[in-house]
């Protein structure tokens, strides 16, 4: 068996690449023990996936549009995010069922409510929304 040795594109020395290389080669490295995942390592929970893409009044996705999201239950949101470039937003909820309600953060007129959506979560599943801003007539 032939090997090359070339310095090229190694970070290291000529000679501690040679004997990389050669342990390589003969196996000695593959013979080297792994770090088994100790007791620290939860195993993975199960989670719902909201995903969803603000609409403008134009039915185009809108960007930058603050997002929050609460229990049907609750008033306080429990994540706040911004739709990205493509209007679109996604987040991770615990799995089982509930409800949660999706709002733009967005100034409205007074005395209209803000953009909403309530979705139902029945397991650990992926929800797909759309919500639709709309057009908001003249401020005086």
């Amino acid at each position: 068996m032939r090997i090359v040795v070339s310095h090229r594109g190694c970070r290291f020395g000529y000679a501690q690449c040679a004997v990389f290389l050669l342990l390589l080669a003969s196996g000695g490295l593959a013979a080297a023990p792994r770090p088994s995942p100790g007791p620290q390592s939860a195993p993975a929970k199960d989670y719902a996936l909201i995903v969803g893409t603000v609409w403008g009044p134009d039915d185009r996705p809108v960007a930058g549009v603050p997002i929050k999201i609460h229990s049907a239950t609750g008033k306080k949101a429990k994540w706040e995010l911004v739709s990205d470039r493509s209007g679109e937003f996604a987040q991770r909820v615990p799995a089982g069922r509930q409800d949660y309600v999706i709002q733009a953060d967005i100034k409205t007129p007074k005395g209209q409510p803000r953009p909403e959506i309530t979705v139902q979560i029945e397991d650990n599943e992926r929800k797909d929304v759309g919500l639709h801003l709309k057009q908001q007539g003249p401020t005086r």
